[in-house]
C-alpha cells in the first residue's frame, strides 16, 4: 500500500529537524504541540500527534496561541496597567480568598 504522504526532512548538527508543513497539516499540529513516535519492529517509525495530558485544559493552548498572534500582530495594543485599574480590581473582589489548588464543587464541574 503506497503512503498517503511521502516527505523528508534533514537533521541539523544538534539533531533537530523541522516537521514539514504538509505533515503538520496532516497531523493538525500547532506550535508547542507534542509529537509521539512509535518505533515498529521492522524499523519504521510511526509519528502521531501526542494525546493531551490528563487534566490538561484543551482550550488553554489555543487561547494562548491566539494571544501570542495578537501580541505579535498588534504590539501597539499592549499597555501597562495603572494604579487606578488595580484599585478598581481590588474594589470589585474585596478580600475574597481564592485557592487555585482546591477541587471544584459538583456545581462547578
Amino acid at each position: 500500500m503506497p503512503p498517503l504522504l511521502d516527505v523528508e526532512s534533514t537533521l541539523t548538527d544538534r539533531y533537530q529537524t523541522t516537521v514539514p508543513a504538509s505533515v503538520r497539516r496532516a497531523l493538525k499540529l500547532g506550535k508547542r504541540d507534542k509529537i509521539h513516535y512509535a518505533i515498529l519492529p521492522n524499523g519504521a517509525v510511526l509519528m502521531t500527534r501526542a494525546a493531551a495530558a490528563p487534566g490538561e485544559d484543551p482550550a488553554l493552548r489555543p487561547f494562548l496561541d491566539l494571544l501570542a498572534r495578537d501580541i505579535a500582530g498588534h504590539p501597539e495594543r499592549l499597555a501597562a496597567l495603572d494604579r487606578a485599574w488595580l484599585h478598581r480590581l481590588r474594589a470589585l473582589v474585596g478580600d475574597v480568598a481564592v485557592d487555585l489548588e482546591a477541587p471544584l464543587s459538583a456545581d462547578d464541574e
